[in-house]
Parts: C-alpha cells; sequence; structure tokens
C-alpha cells in the first residue's frame, strides 16, 4: 500500500469519527480545530490561527465569521494594527470546553494506541505535515 492511500485513509477515517461527536455541539471539523487552538492561547490573530492550522486566510475568514454568527468567537480590529483581526473566544465559545475536550478523549480511546504511540503518531505527523526549512 503507498503511503499517500494510508495518510489518506487515516485523514477521512479521523474526521468521519468526529463527525457525530461535534454535531450535537453544532461544530464542524474545522471549527473544532479552531476551538482546541483558542482553548489553548486565548487570543490569537486570524493570521496565527491560519498558519497554526495549515488554512489560508480564504478558508479561515469566513469560517471564523460564521462561527462568530454562531457566538462562539469574537473578531475585532488590533488597536495596534488595523490590518490585523484578532480572534478571541466569546463566554459561550469557552463553555464548550469541557465537551470539546471530552471529543478528544474519545477520539484517543478509538485510535487503540498507549500513551507513547499516540505521542509518537502525533510527533511523526506533525514532522511529516511540517518538515523543518533547510
Amino acid at each position: 500500500m503507498q503511503l499517500s492511500f494510508a495518510i489518506y485513509g487515516a485523514a477521512n477515517r479521523v474526521a468521519r469519527l468526529h463527525k457525530p461527536l461535534l454535531e450535537p455541539l453544532g461544530l464542524t471539523f474545522p471549527q473544532y480545530l479552531v476551538m482546541l487552538e483558542l482553548f489553548s492561547r486565548e487570543l490569537q490573530t486570524v493570521g496565527e490561527l491560519g498558519a497554526t492550522l495549515d488554512m489560508d486566510t480564504g478558508t479561515i475568514t469566513p469560517m471564523l465569521k460564521r462561527m462568530e454568527a454562531l457566538g462562539l468567537v469574537t473578531r475585532t480590529r488590533d488597536p495596534k494594527d488595523e490590518r490585523r483581526v484578532l480572534i478571541a473566544l466569546t463566554p459561550e465559545g469557552a463553555a464548550k470546553r469541557d465537551d470539546v475536550w471530552a471529543i478528544t478523549g474519545q477520539i484517543k480511546a478509538a485510535c487503540q494506541l498507549d500513551d507513547k504511540g499516540l505521542v509518537d503518531l502525533r510527533d511523526t505527523l506533525l514532522a511529516f505535515g511540517h518538515p523543518r526549512s533547510r
């Protein structure tokens, strides 16, 4: 089997595993990733979020606008630099923290790997997805 097929299949399976868990929260998989990132650092620029999640502004901006309409995040201009838009969780968004983290635990259990295996897999995928510049 080609590596590409294995990666593609694993990515699809991960997204499918998340879907029924995210539906009750009203979140899509990409929105879930945004929430996880904002839980780790609550105030970020659109550019920082896009870079972390490997999403261009044409993809992340409309999604953040939808999340704002849902009352999950705020989008405000940076008073120090009007070109930058700051993203923060609303109280309603922050209130989803426990439910979102519970999904992470359920996915971890579905992977059927011990903690070391999960860490090794994550680190391998991160290194593959974000190779260091040479």
